[in-house]
């Protein structure tokens, strides 16, 4: 129970920090969430410190190693929308979708093979896939018992979550099929494998604190259309930083051969630039061709960020922003609308 308060401590130091471009408005507001949020960290702590020292251990790896907790938060600000949100329920919702994202950083470590996680050695590199695939059903086996406390529809939600995010994860593995528009595939992914857990964060806050069926609906598309909004923001902003800006190096999609919403509006294109970015990002089938030479790793983002599929990317990213605060609109005004707002204009923020 140590560790629990020692999390507290870190969650409650100062949330505006922790969440780059979320205004919590007055200090009173900020201090709800954070009260909430410190909350959430004691209960996860405590369900995944239930098995032996091994498990424990792993099981704990990742959420000790820190992270946004974006997903939770979002859970605790569409509660203040209901008539309670002060309900016990509405941590349990935040603990829940938060232990369901960290189940499936462990499962994405072992298909990636990633040496690394938020700064510290991943479960797969400091122990075993074996044992990291395992800290992952774990993780998931304790959001369901968790989640049963809630009842029936919320098990019925998190049912449906669970495969729209496995569904993702192979969409994104088996890639676009023959007749498949690659953006409308791309599009799909990413709601599946990052916007529906943020609308069932969503969903899950506003139902514990005793939203209306409108209200709830309203927040669940909210969190979709944030969801996508800041994976295309990501994806924008691995061409267009600079070093170092990002905390990522520039071009780290191309490297992998991943195609996202840039790049394959700039593929389509007619332009010499476009045939150009075909010949370095494609192989002689038309498939992805991971970039191994730094030369044109630079040659490929000079490329796109001089693109028209930049400038289509952004206007998406717009609209998607459009969409969000349209919907927000129709929300009452409130500190939770305003923290909303502010994160909704940071997707745009952050790209420029």
């Amino acid at each position: 129970m140590a560790v629990a308060g020692e999390q507290r401590d870190g969650a409650a130091r100062d949330v505006k920090s922790t969440f780059a471009g979320l205004d919590l408005g007055t200090d009173e507001f900020a201090e709800v969430v954070r009260s909430a949020l410190a909350d959430v960290e004691d209960l996860l702590i405590t369900e995944l410190s239930s098995g032996d020292q091994i498990m424990t251990e792993a099981a704990t790896h990742l959420a000790k190693a820190g992270g946004k907790r974006f997903r939770p938060m979002f859970a605790i600000l569409a509660a203040q929308f209901g008539t309670d949100p002060g309900s016990r329920d509405v941590i349990t919702s935040a603990t829940v979708v938060e232990m369901i994202h960290l189940a499936t950083l462990y499962h994405d470590d072992v298909m990636d093979e990633a040496p690394m996680r938020r700064g510290a050695q991943s479960a797969n590199s400091r122990w075993t896939n074996s044992i990291a695939i395992l800290s992952g059903d774990f993780l998931f086996a304790r959001a369901s018992r968790l989640v049963s406390t809630l009842g029936p529809e919320a098990v019925r939600i998190i049912a449906e979550t669970f495969a729209e995010l496995v569904t993702g994860q192979m969409r994104e593995t088996v890639g676009a099929g023959e007749g498949v528009d690659p953006i409308d595939h791309y599009l799909k992914v990413v709601w599946e494998k990052t916007g529906s857990l943020i609308a069932a964060a969503a969903r899950f806050g506003s139902m514990a604190a005793g939203a209306d069926a409108e209200r709830i609906e309203r927040l669940a598309r909210i969190g979709d259309i944030i969801g996508i909004a800041f994976q295309v923001s990501d994806d924008i902003i691995d061409i267009s930083s600079a070093t170092g800006d990002s905390g990522k190096t520039p071009g780290t999609d191309l490297r992998e051969g991943v195609h996202t919403l840039p790049v394959l509006y700039a593929l389509r294109g007619d332009e010499p630039s476009s045939a150009r970015l075909r010949g370095l990002l494609l192989d002689d089938a038309g498939n992805p061709r991971p970039l191994t030479v730094d030369a044109e790793v630079t040659e490929a983002l000079e490329l796109l960020n001089a693109s028209p599929g930049m400038a289509q990317a952004n206007a998406k990213l717009q609209s998607f922003a459009d969409e969000a605060l349209a919907e927000l609109a129709q929300l009452p005004d409130s500190p939770a609308n305003g923290a909303l707002s502010s994160l909704v204009r940071y997707t745009i923020d952050r790209t420029g």
